[in-house]
Order: structure tokens, then sequence, then C-alpha cells
């Protein structure tokens, strides 16, 4: 499917969100869109990797870090299982690593920063639950529209 998000604003303005500017983007493709599955941790990505490992079916891993400036919650290992498992895409409310490599990498991947360190290992957090950032409410089962432009959030797929 090839969208602009400023397209399918103006054709569903009344039934979608759009995404306060917080998150850059660094994967290979900046244009990636599908259905959300959600994520809340705090600076231990052992969650996001047990994610990263089933079949992504096309969806979007929507991770709140809490937007933790201390250590980066994906890395290039991490976007390299997404791509090989079928995920379209991520979108982190926290720090990656390894930018140089996930900019090479057919995935695209928004966040808020850039962080060396790596994160814990505890395999705490919670999957499934609504997440809030860039002044938008993540469900599962939403569908979440990404490019260059920002992010569109809606109840239902669009087109």
């Amino acid at each position: 499917m090839t969208f602009s998000t400023a397209d399918l604003y103006d054709q569903h303005a009344d039934k979608v969100a759009v995404g306060l500017p917080l998150l850059r983007d660094y994967g290979g493709r900046a244009s990636f869109h599908g259905e959300v599955f959600t994520l809340r941790v705090f600076e231990d990505n052992s969650l996001v990797r047990r994610a990263l490992e089933q079949p992504g079916r096309s969806r979007v891993l929507v991770v709140d870090g809490g937007g933790s400036l201390n250590c980066a919650l994906v890395g290039d290992l991490l976007a390299g299982l997404a791509l090989d498992n079928g995920w379209a895409g991520l979108l982190v409310h926290g720090r990656v690593r390894d930018s140089r490599a996930l900019a090479s990498i057919a995935l695209g991947i928004k966040a808020l920063q850039t962080n060396p360190r790596k994160s814990l290992k505890k395999g705490q957090g919670e999957e499934g639950v609504a997440v809030t950032f860039a002044g938008l409410t993540f469900r599962p089962g939403q569908w979440v529209y990404c490019d260059e432009d920002g992010i569109v959030l809606s109840d239902t797929a669009l087109q």
C-alpha cells in the first residue's frame, strides 16, 4: 500500500489522530503501517526481544519506554530479528542504538533519539496494554501509519 500521512489525514480527518512530532526516523523504510501491538517497558528490552521473536504479521510494535534517556531499547540485532519475523516497523518512546546499521535495514523505525548503552534484561514490563506518548494513546488492534511527515492513528484499517 502506498500512502502519505498527509493524504490519509485529509481523507479521514474525522476518524484519525495525529501524533506530535517527537519521534525521528532511524530505519531503512520511512513509510510503514500496520496493526498495533503494544509494550510498556522501562530500561529493559526483554519483552521487546520476546515480541520480535514472534511472527509480526506486518504489525507495528509500539514500545512505550517511558522516554528514558539512560539506554537503548532497540539496536541492529533486534531490528534484524523484526525484519526476519515479518514486522512492518517499530515506534519507540525511548532510545535506539546502532543508528548507522538501522538505516540499512528495510524496516520502519521511529524513536526519540540514540544512546549506545544497552538496556537491562530483567524481563519486566507489560504487553497488550494501552500506552500513551506523542499525544496519542495506542491500543492493540488499532492501525498506525507512519512516514516522513509523521504518525496517523486509526481505530480501523484505512484504504
